[in-house]
């Protein structure tokens, strides 16, 4: 009974199909748009935790001033020094390295080309926090940083726009008004977890940094790297007490720095990429109902156009529910057709979208499945009237219809 239901309904389908085309539009829309939703919203999230992975190591950020930002208020707040550094490095348990960081923006010059990039002044513990990896030549040397040698690391941005495709290791680059020789070249990391290009970047030594281009000991952001194994929370506790005593504020008093965790960041964001792909994603479900309405009314048409054929088969001894069968496995078959159709396009989609806009692709067998499952179920949801009306159609009257 099964198996001649379902040949019925195949041939009904195939007796018209542009009508079926049409009528599994909705259906085929609306799983597309919620696989490719789902599928790209997944995408952007991992894409955001490994940009926000790829600042650093477990990354904690420090800086004077109760915001943290390129605009922070630093109003009324000391800044750092090199002590807080040490402080931090001897006194808090479970850090893996603290970096002291001078950030200028300033404009580079490498023979007859110029280009705008940021330059720190830092120490090697840099390279630990930001998971910096040398492409070419070498960190720096003691002697460079206690002294303050004219040395400097650069960033794949910065070797190829002054320098093209030549190995720029032993050149020199002048760094506002002195020259640097450059001494190695970190490797590509692309953009970071905000936009910003991280490749556009020159490390010089910080004492270099301090007498050249701040011309103070002021030491801004702190950049501390977590042991993986310690706890997050209670390093950021033991680092705010610390700080809070090295720079005497009160016990009622707010602190005048900021410390942030980059994975609550990542978090933060991935949290919220993930809460607009579920209402992109629901929106998107709504022309799947749509779709199950446009089922229903061609189905209720076709029961109309169908009266005397069903009048025929109730009249030769055809059982309601072998007609209610018939007529539910056609809007079933109908709706499962335009599942499969939505995911091949939305297949077709993501991997394109995701191409552009340079996003992971990853196929989610479960969103699949139910989005398949669901389109089926709407063939039943609103093919059930339809093939309830036909199963109850009173066999004299039905071969009477014109």
């Amino acid at each position: 009974m099964w198996f001649n239901a379902f040949l019925l309904a195949l041939r009904e389908i195939r007796r018209n199909l542009m009508r079926s085309f049409l009528t599994v539009l909705g259906i085929v829309i609306g799983v597309a748009a919620v696989v490719t939703m789902v599928t790209l919203g997944n995408g952007a999230t991992v894409m955001v935790s490994e940009r926000i992975s790829n600042l650093g190591s477990n990354l904690l950020v420090m800086r004077a001033g109760q915001r943290l930002g390129p605009s922070s208020d630093r109003a009324g707040s000391n800044a750092f020094n090199i002590q807080d550094v040490q402080a931090l490095q001897e006194q808090v348990v479970g850090l893996k390295a603290v970096a002291p960081a001078v950030t200028r923006a300033i404009t580079l010059v490498a023979e007859n080309r110029n280009w705008s990039s940021t330059v720190v002044g830092t120490t090697n513990e840099y390279f630990i926090t930001g998971n910096w990896v040398l492409a070419d030549g070498r960190k720096f040397e003691e002697d460079e940083l206690t002294a303050g040698r004219s040395v400097c690391v650069i960033g794949e941005t910065v070797r190829r726009e002054l320098f093209g495709a030549v190995n720029p290791i032993g050149d020199r680059l002048r760094v506002r008004n002195f020259d640097c020789q450059i001494i190695g070249l970190l490797s590509p990391k692309g953009q970071g977890g905000i936009g910003l290009d991280q490749d556009d970047t020159v490390l010089i030594p910080l004492t270099t940094a301090q007498r050249r281009l701040s011309g103070n000991l002021d030491v801004s952001p702190i950049l501390m790297s977590v042991n993986d194994m310690a706890d997050t929370g209670q390093i950021i506790d033991s680092i705010k007490r610390l700080m809070r005593e090295r720079r005497n504020i009160a016990e009622n008093d707010e602190n005048d720095f900021s410390v942030v965790d980059t994975r609550q960041i990542a978090q933060a964001l991935s949290g919220t990429i993930q809460i607009m792909t579920a209402l992109l994603g629901a929106v998107a479900a709504v022309s799947l109902l749509v779709g199950g309405i446009g089922i229903m009314n061609i189905m209720l048409v076709s029961v109309t156009e169908r009266t005397r054929e069903i009048g025929v088969r109730l009249a030769i001894g055809a059982l309601e529910r072998e007609v209610l069968l018939q007529f539910l496995i056609e809007a079933v078959v109908l709706s499962a057709f335009g599942g499969i159709a939505g995911i091949i396009l939305a297949f077709g989609a993501c991997y394109a979208v995701t191409g552009l806009m340079g996003l992971p692709f990853l196929f989610d067998p479960v969103i699949n499945v139910m989005a398949f499952v669901f389109s089926a179920a709407i063939g039943v949801v609103f093919g059930f009237v339809p093939a309830r009306r036909a199963a109850q159609l009173d066999p004299i009257d039905a071969l009477r219809h014109e």
